[in-house]
This record gives C-alpha cells, structure tokens and sequence, in this order.
C-alpha cells in the first residue's frame, strides 16, 4: 500500500512538472542545435512563440486540470494541442521530440480507448521523424529509416499501450476496493451500533430477570425456613391446646419453643447467605437425617432415612438444592398426607444424585395442586423451581388413597 501511494504521487508530480523540464531540454537542446539545422530567423522565431505557447498551456493545465475527471473535453483539447505544439516544434528542430514523448505517457489518462491509440500512433509519427532526421523526410533513404523506425515507435505504442491498461486497470481494482471496504466498514459500524443497543437492552433484561429471580429465591427461601417452622409451631402449639394431658402438652410446648429457636436461627442465616443452616457443620447425609428425625418427633409419625451410593462432597448449590426440596417434601406431608409412614432416600449414582421422599398417606392430584399454585412459586412449583435452576427435575406421583411420592433429579457436581 505504500509503495502504490509512492508510486502514484511520483507520477502526479511527474505529470505536474514533467512537462516544463522536457520543454526546457528542448529548448536548450533546439538553442544549441538551431545552426546545425540552418533554421532562419523566421523559425526562430516560430519556435520560440511555440515554446512560449507550450509554457502558457501547461501553466493552465495545471491550474485547471487537477480534479478533473478522466477523459473529459478539456482534457482531450489539451492533449491535442499539447501534441501539435510538440510536433511543430520537432518539425523546425528534430531535438524537441524529447518534449513530443509526453505523448506516450498519459494518453490513457486524457483520452478515451480508441482515441487513446490515435494519440500514441500520432506521437510515434513524430519521434519516427525525429530520429530518422527531422520531418518531413528529404530523400528515399530517409523515407526508408522514417518507416522503419515508424514501425518501432508503433511497436513501442502498443507496449505503453498495454502497460498504462494494465496500471489503469489495478487502479480500478484498487478503487473497487477500497469502496467494497469502505462499504464493509460502514456496514461493520452500523452492526456495532445495533449490536451496541442490543447489548444494552440484554443489559436491561438480565438485570430485570435477575431481579425477578432473586425475589422468587429470596420468598422460596421464607416459605421453606420461617413459614414451614411457623407451621410446625402452630401444630405444637395447637396441639398443647388440644392435650388434656399436663405432660403431653408441656412437651408439645418445649418443641414448639425448639422450632421457634431454629426458625430463628434459619432466618438469620438465610439474611446473611441464603445457605440452610443445617449444612453449616454436617454432611448432606447427616443434615436430612437430623431433618428427618426432627420432622418425626415433631409430627408424631414414623419416618426411615436411607442413603445408598458413595458419598461425595456436592456443590453447596447442589446441596442446599436437596436439602430445601427435602423440606418442602416432610412439611407437604405433614400438612395435608396424614400419613403413618414415610421414607427419604437420598442416593448417590454416576453422574447424578437422587431424592425420594414416599407417604402412605392419603394423596392427591397432583396436577390441581400446580395449577392452584400458579403465580406464587411456592410448594411443589417451589421444588420444581429450585431443582431446574441447577439443571435439575421433580417428579411428583399421586392420587387420591394411595400415598405420594416425591422424586428430585439434580446433577452429580462435586464441592470444589
């Protein structure tokens, strides 16, 4: 690229400027010489006329000619007078052909095609009379070195022909380039620009989403830590009410004040990391045992607790995930199962860990349930929830008299 742009400003100052050195070269040249040619002083004077008339057309030339489309009127009239000056000049004396040569090197640039041949053929008629002699030729020897040496000029014609198509040509490409990239570029800016606005509007949604999503965590996690302890105490409390036994429902009090403790300590901690409490110190494992344990002396109802796999340390997004569908589970059936019997399994598999969480309660239609909790986000959508956040899956089975069973599918990630 910069050696084009080298090469086109040498030829625009060749073009600008060339013109007055060549004419100069004559000049001297035609001084020097103009005794060799017996020129009479009527010829004399003829040429320096021309020669001033050459000056003043490139001194308008250049003032007039930059900017210029190609072949234009103007630029076709001052060739062709530019080309007469020079061969009446070379005609009084042989020597101005070093200024009639222009006439090879920017035909292409001030003539159309064909004319553009009838330039350089006019031009190759001159320089063939200069160095056969002078024009117009005095004998038949003459004659035989201006045709010979005509045909070298034509030949030597053709080949500048070729060369300034060729350079007009790699400068059409060159421009069709550069306008194919400058229209790239504007087209590349114009993405920028929409992909710039799409980015911010992206911007926009995630953030909303975000938002939207941390409010639908933050009262899952409400509804499974102070709503589920808020019910167990009113059940405790209720029954104390009930109990006519002193002891009984002093015990009903003392684990109701148990449940209000850790209610407590559940939403301290879920104000500070959102993180169940009950992982803090123990294992998943041991977590939904104690759960479990507590949730059957609470309730009154046989619960069983079995792990099965290789226990591994899970994400703790991953556990907590387990942990708080476990939750949702025990206080499902304990709310509405009225069950004798239930069982949590927690298995370890390949790539992936499993939870089940099985009453021999009463049931329910499942699908009426999620239909009646659509728009809170909470119960059995809750666990749904929270599972598919972690790229996970609840499967609920009931109905009506046969019991409901629980299954949450989350993927194995290991902690750390």
């Amino acid at each position: 690229m910069a050696s084009d742009t080298t090469a086109e400003s040498w030829g625009d100052r060749f073009f600008r400027w060339g013109p007055y050195a060549l004419l100069g070269l004559g000049t001297l040249l035609g001084a020097a010489t103009a005794g060799l040619f017996l020129m009479t002083r009527g010829e004399k004077y003829a040429t320096g006329s021309l020669i001033v008339a050459a000056l003043v057309l490139h001194l308008w030339w250049n003032r007039t000619g930059p900017g210029r489309p190609e072949h234009n009127a103007a630029g076709r009239a001052y060739y062709v007078v530019r080309f007469a000056l020079g061969f009446a000049l070379t005609w009084l004396n042989p020597f101005f052909a070093v200024y009639a040569v222009l006439g090879y090197f920017d035909a292409d640039r001030l003539l159309p095609r064909r004319q553009m041949y009838a330039g350089m053929f006019a031009t190759a008629v001159t320089m063939a009379g200069s160095q056969s002699g002078g024009l117009p030729p005095a004998g038949g020897l003459q004659w035989v070195a201006f045709g010979a040496l005509f045909a070298l000029n034509v030949a030597l014609t053709f080949v500048f022909a070729d060369i300034s198509l060729k350079d007009a040509k790699r400068a059409k490409d060159k421009a069709a380039t550069i306008t194919e990239l400058e229209l790239a570029n504007s087209r590349l800016e114009q993405a920028l620009e929409e992909n710039a606005g799409l980015h911010a509007q992206l911007l926009v949604q995630a953030r909303e989403a975000g938002v939207n999503d941390e409010r639908r965590r933050l009262a899952a996690e409400i509804h499974d830590t102070i709503a589920q302890g808020l019910a167990g105490i009113i059940t405790q409390l209720q029954a104390a009410v009930d109990s006519a036994d002193p002891g009984a429902a002093h015990d009903h009090v003392e684990r109701a004040a148990t449940l209000a403790r850790h209610s407590l300590g559940e939403a301290r901690r879920s104000v500070q990391d959102l993180g169940p409490g009950a992982l803090e110190h123990d294992t998943l494992p041991d977590a939904l045992k104690n759960i479990v344990e507590t949730w059957s002396d609470s309730m009154g109802v046989r619960a069983e607790f079995t792990v099965t796999g290789t226990v591994e340390p899970l994400h703790d997004e991953i556990e907590a995930t387990v942990l708080r569908i476990a939750q949702e589970a025990l206080a499902n059936a304990g709310r509405h199962a009225r069950a004798k019997r239930v069982g949590v399994t927690l298995s370890y598999m390949d790539d992936e860990v499993s939870l089940d969480v099985r009453d021999d309660g009463g049931g329910f239609n499942p699908y009426a349930a999620l239909q009646r909790e659509t728009g809170r986000g909470f119960g059995l959508g809750g666990m749904r929830a929270r599972a598919e956040r972690i790229a996970g899956t609840v499967d609920i089975e009931s109905e009506p008299g046969h019991g409901t069973a629980v299954s949450a599918r989350v993927p194995l990630v290991r902690h750390g």
